[in-house]
């Protein structure tokens, strides 16, 4: 089953990067025919979004190889890096796409409404199938690139609601003013994503997880006199790593030791980390980590 799971995940990522990529290019001729602004933004928006798409395509494959010697926990990092590079397309763009917007509602110029409708109602279709492909997904690239496309189709609903009254009353400033919504709330949602990103990639502790109370029911372990070198990171938001060197004190016998480590691993095991380190010392050794 986990095989056939993989399968499907990996499929569904595949005709929806196809789906949204060949959209994003009639989104951009599209937008460009009818000199609507508001398309073209949200062809900027759905070129992140392809980006997403072919890297959680590509993540998808190579996290069914296992860590090597070169990278000993696995290739979870990289989907970090590849947000950040996309995060910073994004907003390259968006600051351009803001700027000529701004350009349109200064100097208003007409768009091709029909032309607008036809495009949105296309979008809305396109962009709805590919967030039911993904909307029962497990994995946690198939949920988020699911919200993206979700977000995609509110956007395009968006449109043709404004390509409808510009229909019965060309009011030119409403498509860039349109243009300008979508990209602001992108451009908030995607610095978000960026600090939220940066923060794992420093190896900042992840949210949800509090390690003031890991450490205090570690030393209410008996034995346990202390700890230091402590230190709780994320991978890339999913996969959480602990580490900590634990002082014992009052050890008679190696039974005590065992007994101790395993308490502690039953409260680590608690939490979701996919790998936890513990390090005994005894309290008259000298750790020649400490600080």
């Amino acid at each position: 089953m986990p095989h056939d799971h993989h399968h499907h995940s990996g499929r569904n990522l595949t005709i929806a990067f196809f789906l949204n990529l060949g959209f994003t290019v009639l989104e951009v001729i599209g937008g460009l025919l009818t000199n609507s602004v508001a398309i073209l933004s949200d062809a900027l928006h759905d070129l992140g979004d392809s980006f997403s798409l072919g890297l959680s395509w590509y993540l998808d494959r190579k996290s069914k190889e296992g860590a090597n010697e070169q990278y000993t926990f696995g290739y979870y990092r990289f989907s970090l890096l590849g947000a950040m590079v996309n995060s910073l397309v994004l907003i390259g763009g968006s600051v351009y796409i803001i700027y000529e917007a701004v350009g349109r509602i200064l100097e208003p110029q007409h768009s091709n409404a029909q032309g607008m409708v036809l495009f949105a109602i296309i979008g809305v279709a396109v962009n709805g199938y590919a967030a039911w492909k993904l909307s029962s997904g497990e994995t946690m690239n198939e949920r988020v690139v699911s919200w993206h496309l979700i977000e995609d189709v509110l956007g395009w609903v968006a449109v043709l609601v404004v390509s409808v009254v510009l229909l019965f009353k060309d009011i030119h400033y409403l498509d860039p003013a349109l243009s300008l919504a979508i990209t602001l709330y992108i451009l908030y949602n995607v610095i978000q994503r960026l600090k939220d990103t940066l923060h794992l990639f420093l190896q900042g502790a992840p949210e949800g997880v509090r390690l003031r109370d890991i450490e205090q029911k570690l030393l209410d372990v008996p034995h346990v006199a202390s700890l230091h070198h402590t230190h709780l990171w994320s991978l890339e938001g999913e996969h959480h790593v602990f580490t900590t060197h634990v002082v014992l004190k009052n050890i008679q016998t190696f039974g005590q030791i065992v007994e101790a480590k395993r308490q502690m691993k039953a409260i680590l095991k608690k939490y979701p980390f996919s790998h936890y380190t513990i390090e005994t010392e005894l309290d008259e050794e000298s750790c020649e980590l400490t600080d």
